[in-house]
């Protein structure tokens, strides 16, 4: 009798290995907004199968990954020479979703930066060809600048409801503004799609890395898009997902003009506590991490992962949740395997606004992993749906 531990299934394509299958089930979960072709990964997966043995397993990863990503940007450079636009767009998106998974276990460097020029070139190529409505923008912040797309709702006339949102510890403005963004754009409200410090561009390209007081960072996107003729003021959403679910309640605790807060998949209560669970993990079995044991330092600035624990205890909503006063949601799984449930409920309890909502996907109904990876469809319905109810 085969153990279930050892098959294959949607969530966990490579049984034993989180690292691979985890990273597996974010590029499916793109495939309704067109960032990835089934049929495409499933022929990385079986490449990959025969790989898993391999003394350096990033490598083959990075290998795989990139083998399609070139094959499709090649593809999309021809038929953008013979002016085939919307085909070549849909290539390079692809092919950009495919770079950004490919550089994903490589340790920062050159080689990582050359994967990431490589694939911020076939998103935008591809976004400029098929979303003409989202703007690239620079948010300013102290003296930087972070990297962000504006994308506008079609249709939408004078000043229109506005969603700010923030990525995870892994993710990109790229994909965020895919599976969030188009939804809320559908309902009639933009979107900001920011990388923030410590996240996507702004992070390899500008060196800003991550820090604990985010609360800056929303002022300063609050600020930026309600400079804008089209936004309206008063109806500016805060949202983040993944260590994104840290980032938004922190700033809502404290700038207090948004109008509401969404948490999509809470974050670990004690990011102390989270890393050194995952370090010691990662220091038994890498694939057993969803993560690599250089991300978490890397995102912000930390010198090595010794430091980067300590600084971790600054990443806190002690004394913060229960100040968010607009309306709040908490959407979570009760299969998350990064984040446990708990952690959403013990979000929930401590924010202190009145009108507060925690919605729990399960299996059954679908949406049940990490920030609803294996349906999320369904989670970006339910936080769209959410937004234009309580706005």
């Amino acid at each position: 009798m085969v153990s279930e531990e050892n098959v294959a299934t949607w969530v966990m394509q490579f049984p034993g290995n989180m690292r691979w299958s985890n990273a597996f089930q974010i590029q499916k979960g793109m495939a309704p907004y067109g960032a990835v072709a089934l049929g495409e990964i499933d022929r990385i997966a079986q490449r990959l199968r025969g790989r898993q043995d391999e003394k350096d397993r990033d490598k083959a990863w990075h290998e795989e990954w990139e083998k399609m990503a070139s094959k499709l940007e090649r593809e999309a450079d021809e038929h953008a020479a013979k002016g085939r636009n919307f085909t070549a767009g849909n290539l390079y998106i692809r092919a950009g979703n495919y770079h950004f998974a490919a550089e994903r276990f490589i340790e920062p460097g050159e080689e990582k930066l050359k994967g990431y020029r490589r694939s911020l070139r076939c998103y935008q190529a591809g976004y400029e060809r098929r979303y003409p409505n989202m703007e690239r923008v620079d948010v300013p912040l102290e003296d930087k600048m972070l990297a962000a797309y504006f994308l506008k709702a079609p249709g939408a006339s004078g000043r229109a409801p506005t969603v700010v949102l923030f990525n995870g510890m892994d993710n990109c403005k790229e994909m965020s503004v895919l599976f969030a963004g188009l939804e809320f754009a559908k309902r009639g409200m933009h979107t900001l799609a920011i990388d923030g410090p410590g996240q996507g561009e702004t992070l390899r390209l500008r060196g800003i890395p991550g820090r604990p007081d985010y609360e800056v960072v929303g002022t300063a996107a609050y600020d930026f898009v309600t400079a804008r003729a089209d936004v309206d003021p008063k109806k500016v959403v805060v949202m983040g997902y993944s260590l994104g679910g840290y980032y938004s309640p922190r700033i809502a605790g404290f700038e207090k003009r948004y109008a509401a807060c969404v948490a999509f998949g809470a974050m670990h209560w004690s990011l102390y506590d989270w890393q050194v669970e995952m370090q010691r993990k990662i220091a038994a079995d890498p694939a057993t991490s969803f993560s690599s044991s250089f991300q978490f330092r890397w995102v912000i600035g930390a010198p090595d992962n010794a430091t980067a624990i300590e600084w971790a205890r600054k990443f806190s909503l002690e004394g913060v949740a229960d100040k968010i006063e607009c309306p709040f949601l908490v959407v979570h799984g009760t299969e998350d395997r990064i984040v446990p449930p708990e952690w959403a409920e013990r979000l929930y309890k401590e924010v202190g606004s009145k009108r507060k909502t925690i919605k729990m996907f399960d299996a059954e109904e679908g949406g049940a992993e990490h920030c609803q990876v294996d349906d999320r469809q369904r989670g970006a319905d339910y936080i769209a749906d959410w937004i234009a109810e309580n706005l």
